[in-house]
This record gives C-alpha cells, sequence and structure tokens, in this order.
C-alpha cells in the first residue's frame, strides 16, 4: 500500500499498493549496503533483563544437562519430600543467560506414570531450589494411600473407552492399543485408573484420537479428550479443508490450540477492535460462497494454520515469533476494502472483503504473505521504505509461493504468482508475478540505482525474480500447468539449484544476515554468505546465487569479476594463532591493509580458519577501519560439526580500504575450545 508516516515503518505490511487506499507507516531514512551491522531489534517500551532470557543451548549443552538432570533425580525427588515410590523423569531443560537452570520432570509411582504429576524446578546458578512449581497440589501422602491392584479389567475399561468414542461418532471397533494403569493426578486427589486411547476416524473422517480415562475400581469414566480438534471449512479459494477449532457438540469457535492457539474473528466491517470469536454449533465453518460471512474466516484461518506448518515444519521456527505464540486474524474489515495486511500492533492479519464486498483477500498465498510480514518484522526488521521495503515485501511474497506449493493444495496449487485467486484486477490475472515482474506493467525485472524510490510493492519485482531465478533457472518452462519464461537482464542463462534450498538459502538469510536496512546489495552479499555456510563457497548453489542476482543486474557472475570492484587479487593475512576463551569475551585477529586507492571491493573475500571443537558456539565477525561490522557466521545451536574453514564474501564498498581490519570472534557457550589459526583479506 501506499505509505504515510504515522506508524513505524515494521508496524504493517500489505498486499497491494493503491493510492486510494489505507496507507502503512514508513520509517524514513537512507538504506545501508552494510550486509549486517548486529542483531536487529524491534524498538519497545522496555527491555527484558538479558540475564533472564533463555540461552540458546547447544545439542551438546542441552543434553548434559539433561544427564545431569537425570543423574541427581532421586536427590531432588528426596529435596522434594516424594515418596519412596516415586520417582522423577527429566523431560526438559532450560537454562537461562545467568545460569538459572529449569528443569522440567514428569513422574511415577510404583512404576505407574503419574498424570497430572509434572513439575519444574527452578534452581540457581548455584544449585539451590529456589521454587517448585507443580500441575497438581495432591500431597506425597494422598500418594501413598493410591492402591496399584486394579478391580476392573484392562478390557471392561477398553469397552468403556469405546463406548465413549462411538458417542463422538466413532467406528472404531478396538482400541488401538491395550488400557495402560496409571495414576490419576490431574483432577485433585490421585486414583488408579486406565488411560485408553482410540483411534481411527471420527464421523466426517477426521482422524480420532480419543483418551479416555477409566476409574480403575468402579469402571466410570473420570475424563476424556479429543487429541485431535479439527472442524471443516468451506472455503472461497482452497476448497474443503481441515481446520483446527476447539469447543465440543454444539459449541465451537475457530481456535487453533495446536497452532499458539491462533483465533479467528468477525470485524463485521468495523475498522478497530478485535471484533467477535467466530463460533457455532457444528463444527462445520462456511459453504464455499464469498456470501457466507464464514467462508472468508475458513480461508483466512487455514492460511494461518499452513503458514505456521511451513515455517515450524521447514524451518523450525515455532511460530511468528519462535516463541509458540499464535497471531490472530480478523476477516470483513471496512466496506469494499481491496486489501489485506499485517499490523505488529495487534500481532495480526486483517482481510478485506474486496470491491462490493464480494471478493475477500483470504487466498492462501495472501494469508501467509501477511504472517510472512510478521516474521519479517521478528526478524530482520527490514525498513518498509526503499530498497529495504522492496526487500521486506518480496520476503512475503517468496514465503507466500513457498506456502502455497508446501500446502499442496489441489484447489489452490502452488505457483510463482501472487494473488492469482483473488482475481483482483477484475480480469483473472495474478497481482504479481515472480517469472518476470514487468507483465504487471509496473515492477521492474531487475535492479537500478533508483529503485528505493518507487513503491515497495514495485521495487520488490528484482528479489521476487531473483528467487525465482534460483528455484527454477531461466527461460520457459511449465509448472504445475502454469507457463513460465523468465529473463535474465545480461541475457545469460541461469540454472536453478530447486525451491526447496532457495527457501532455505533466503529464510537464512532474512533470519541470521539481513537488518533493517539491508539493501540489494546486502541482500546478495547475505545469500551468498549463508549459501557457503551451507554448501561451501565452491559449490553449485553458491555459484547459482552469484548467476540468480547477476541475472537481476546485482553483482558478477560465478567464475567473472565485478567491474565495479578494484581489487586485484591481493591478500592481505595474519597467521598468528589467537586463542578463543570458552564462553568468554570476543578476541580478535588484525590485518593492516595498505597500498589500495579508493574503497574495499563489493566482493571483499574474507578468508577465516578456526579450529574448534563445536562450530556453532561461534559468532564472528569482520570488523572495517572504521569499526563497521559485518556478520559472517552467526551461533547455531544445531551445527555440531568442528572447524571454521571458510571464504565469506562481503560488499565492503562503503568502506576505506587502507586501515586495521580485524576478524572478531566469541564463543557465546562453554564446553567447547578453540584458535583463530588465520584470518586473510583477498583484495
Amino acid at each position: 500500500m501506499r505509505s504515510t508516516h504515522s506508524r513505524r515503518a515494521t508496524a504493517t505490511g500489505a498486499l497491494i499498493a493503491a493510492a486510494a487506499l489505507l496507507a502503512v507507516g514508513v520509517q524514513t531514512g537512507a538504506a545501508s549496503a552494510a550486509p549486517d551491522a548486529g542483531n536487529a531489534t524491534t524498538a519497545s517500551a522496555s527491555k527484558a533483563n538479558p540475564g533472564a532470557l533463555a540461552k540458546q543451548l547447544s545439542p551438546s549443552q542441552r543434553a548434559e544437562l539433561i544427564r545431569e538432570a537425570t543423574a541427581s533425580t532421586a536427590a531432588t525427588a528426596k529435596e522434594l519430600g516424594l515418596g519412596s515410590q516415586e520417582k522423577l523423569v527429566v523431560k526438559d531443560v532450560v537454562q537461562d543467560n545467568d545460569g538459572t537452570t529449569h528443569t522440567r520432570y514428569e513422574r511415577t509411582f510404583d512404576g505407574l506414570p503419574v498424570l497430572g504429576g509434572d513439575l519444574v524446578v527452578q534452581e540457581s546458578k548455584a544449585g539451590a531450589t529456589e521454587s517448585v512449581v507443580k500441575a497438581s497440589r495432591a500431597t506425597t501422602s494422598q500418594l501413598k494411600a493410591v492402591d496399584t491392584v486394579a478391580d476392573i479389567t484392562p478390557a471392561a475399561a477398553s469397552k468403556q473407552a469405546l463406548g465413549a468414542a462411538k458417542a463422538a461418532g466413532s467406528n472404531k471397533a478396538e482400541a488401538d492399543k491395550a488400557p495402560r494403569k496409571v495414576v490419576w493426578m490431574a483432577s485433585g486427589t490421585p486414583q488408579l485408573a486406565y488411560e485408553t486411547v482410540v483411534g481411527g476416524l471420527q464421523e466426517d473422517g477426521t482422524p480420532n484420537a480419543l483418551h479416555v480415562i477409566t476409574d480403575a475400581s468402579t469402571g466410570a469414566k473420570l475424563y476424556e479428550w479429543q487429541a485431535i480438534e479439527n472442524g471443516v471449512g468451506n472455503t472461497e479459494y482452497s476448497g474443503q479443508v481441515t481446520l483446527g477449532t476447539s469447543g465440543s457438540s454444539g459449541s465451537y469457535n475457530l481456535t487453533d490450540t495446536a497452532r499458539g492457539s491462533h483465533k479467528t474473528y468477525n470485524l463485521n466491517h468495523g475498522t478497530s477492535g478485535k471484533g467477535t470469536l467466530f463460533s457455532g454449533a457444528d463444527d462445520v465453518w462456511g459453504d464455499g460462497k464469498g456470501t457466507s460471512t464464514e467462508t472468508a474466516a475458513a480461508d483466512a484461518h487455514y492460511g494461518a494454520a499452513e503458514t505456521w506448518d511451513y515455517y515450524k515444519n521447514v524451518h523450525g521456527r515455532n511460530g511468528i515469533k519462535g516463541d509458540g505464540v499464535g497471531a490472530y486474524s480478523r476477516v470483513h474489515y471496512g466496506n469494499n476494502y481491496v486489501n489485506a495486511f499485517w499490523d505488529d500492533s495487534c500481532f495480526c492479519m486483517t482481510y478485506g472483503d474486496g470491491s462490493g464486498n464480494a471478493h475477500p483477500l483470504t487466498a492462501l498465498d495472501v494469508a501467509a504473505h501477511e504472517m510472512s510480514h510478521g516474521v519479517t518484522s521478528n526478524t530482520a526488521g527490514l525498513n518498509y521504505s526503499g530498497e529495504s521495503g522492496g526487500l521486506n515485501e518480496a520476503t512475503s511474497d517468496i514465503f507466500g509461493s513457498a506456502v502455497e506449493f508446501y500446502a499442496n493444495n489441489s484447489t489452490d496449487v502452488g505457483d510463482y504468482l501472487i494473488g492469482e485467486k483473488i482475481d483482483i484486477n477484475g480480469d483473472g490475472t495474478p497481482l504479481r508475478y515472480q517469472d518476470k515482474p514487468s507483465r504487471d506493467g509496473t515492477s521492474p525485472d531487475a535492479w537500478y540505482s533508483g529503485i528505493g524510490n518507487i513503491d515497495v510493492h514495485y521495487s520488490s519485482g528484482p528479489a521476487n525474480h531473483f528467487f525465482y531465478l534460483l528455484s527454477e533457472g531461466s527461460g520457459a518452462k511449465t509448472i504445475n500447468g502454469v507457463s513460465y519464461n523468465s529473463p535474465t537482464s545480461d541475457g545469460l542463462p541461469v540454472t536453478g539449484i530447486g525451491r526447496a534450498k532457495a527457501e532455505q538459502i533466503w529464510f537464512k538469510a532474512l533470519s541470521t544476515k539481513f537488518t533493517s536496512t539491508t539493501n540489494y546489495a546486502g541482500a546478495r552479499t547475505g545469500t551468498l554468505a549463508v549459501a557457503g555456510e551451507l554448501y561451501g563457497t565452491t559449490s553449485a548453489e553458491y555459484k547459482a546465487v552469484q548467476d540468480a542476482w547477476a541475472g537481476i543486474n546485482v553483482g558478477a557472475r560465478s567464475g567473472g569479476t565485478d567491474p565495479t570492484d578494484p581489487g586485484d587479487g591481493t591478500v592481505f593475512e595474519n597467521k598468528t594463532a589467537v586463542s578463543i576463551p570458552d564462553g568468554g569475551s570476543a578476541v580478535t585477529s588484525a590485518v593492516t591493509v595498505t597500498g589500495r586507492t579508493g574503497k574495499a571491493p563489493s566482493t571483499l573475500k574474507v578468508g577465516v580458519d578456526i579450529t574448534h571443537t563445536y562450530r556453532g558456539d561461534l559468532v564472528i565477525d569482520l570488523v572495517a577501519p572504521d569499526g563497521s561490522t559485518y556478520r559472517l557466521k552467526n551461533s547455531n545451536i544445531s551445527d555440531s560439526a568442528d572447524n571454521v574453514k571458510a571464504t565469506y564474501t562481503v560488499n565492503a564498498s562503503s568502506e576505506t580500504a587502507n586501515g586495521t581490519w580485524k576478524l572478531k570472534v566469541q564463543d557465546v557457550y562453554r564446553g567447547d575450545t578453540g584458535k583463530i589459526n588465520s584470518f586473510k583479506l583477498t583484495f
């Protein structure tokens, strides 16, 4: 959408640009060519105590904490006053930056699982217990009174559970597994019970996972819960789909408890507040037509679920912020509102009903586009202006397409077209084209020096084009029945590496390399750095990234030289070893560059040789003579390999070449050691 200056640049991100529509806020200021100047942050009224924030544990560190906790479970149980028949089982360990440890335990009694007996013990860095949070207030004396001999048979419990499942619509003839004896503690007084799980399908074809708790003395049902809480959505754009809902027979609502309790609300043509949570008696939502109020809700709810699943299953990100908390969706915004948007202030997606309130903007790729604005806001925080704004919009288009392919929905197949289902142009054409952005009549196919001066929905074109080229390559082809013909700015071909790798590279760059001011040159540097980390700087993938950027007029082709670089291959190197403190402060290795004229190259090669027993612990930066910092490598808790032997490419064209350059390395976790063997710059 067109911009005003009434709110922060990262606050909202809308789908389209149109002068007559509500504007998003934009932060003014020139974009920087620096690929990374440190971790991007979002402005807030107050800052959390850094010592109380969760520490990123490497797999080896977490495993060691779990091992230590497991080795001391008997002592912990005794300290907590548990009885001799009770044992603790470590489920998880979380550690804060200040060393405070939170250990989550499950409990057994005489070898039986105690459902509702889990607890969390908080210990100081010195090992002193500070607090204990229990799932149940039942005392140890009550547990001692539990008789572990059942009065009814497992078959009787199974029969009772099957009856409950049948009442819920299941035709399952037997339980998936034999009932297991448990101590049921979640309702208060502990008692012996059977837990039976009935699977199969519910009456409408939804998978069934009904857990039934049966009193082992009387055979009475104590409790039951459906592990799969789904409704049916008759969407306008994606056909009939399964929705995550909450409630029980006669009273359901659009709350997806499996995805951070994401909720979908009806604004009923209002423009403020949350509106009313969609609810109903039959757990069926919409009729597939735009005239039904629930249909748009079904589309939006489905889109949010697929986007959540995509980020979690493909990129390991649990929710928009990575904290497992869901956003919410609002549909039926305003009257004749032909747009959709993300807003940080409400942490929500909002959808208009389109022209004549007849075409809600709730298609799958639109929902993924808006939700991805939230991800961008909580990672790179790309300013919604200039080149960074174009990259922000392109990121939402990229992941909008990615989610569409991921969903594999036969009614809305994956493609590289944006908004093709909502017919916003009134002639059946999409809103944007990733293979050749200029097909929309406004977006450029390639970067040029003034691109930051046009609307961000159009300056996104080259980045969309880069993603398509990296995924599929140039030239004519047909994918899922859609014809594409992607050109390149230099007329040379590009060979794609596949969409999955392209998505991986873009997301890792977004979350670890891009900052609020990253521009096209910085995006090239960031994606090349990621490609180098993932695949190596001599790999086909690394070269494809170079070629795809060159295909939109950003940087040189692989194996070629950039005419803007003055470099002649001169190497400046420091081979003096520098020890890296374990979990300590940063250390540096320096080289002094002399005899150069003008600026450093836009493809400055930074050679790093580090010996380390767990390289995921390391954060590595290049520090320019004026103190500017370029992130080469972030810490990564899942990167358990040894050593860092790599050449990174940095766009240092804004820096004076001569002067003292430093490689700064910090080990941010404890348990592993290493040293810098050498550091070199190639000009």
